[in-house]
């Protein structure tokens, strides 16, 4: 008999799969939670730097970034928006 996994983990999986397909390959999941809609997430990448970008320097400086990505109950994603630039805890 198989053995059936847990909302979370298909939550979890949801969300990896999506990013993995329409965003990047590095990245890390930070949080899942259970809502009232369905299921909500953050996740964390590095990314260049926008402000790096923007003086036209050619310096590897990263951003931190968290994300917050929504699923339905079905685990379907509805949206991802960047929630916090350059995030330190």
């Amino acid at each position: 008999m198989e053995k059936v996994k847990p909302k979370i983990i298909l939550a979890k999986e949801s969300i990896s799969d999506f990013i993995k397909e329409n965003i990047s390959k590095e990245f890390k999941i930070i949080q899942i939670r259970k809502t009232d809609e369905g299921w909500l997430g953050e996740f964390e990448m590095y990314e260049d730097s926008a402000f790096i970008k923007a003086l036209g320097l050619p310096a590897k400086v990263k951003d931190r970034n968290v994300y917050e990505i929504k699923l339905t109950d079905e685990f379907e994603v509805v949206s991802y928006v960047l929630k916090k630039v350059n995030a330190e805890e």
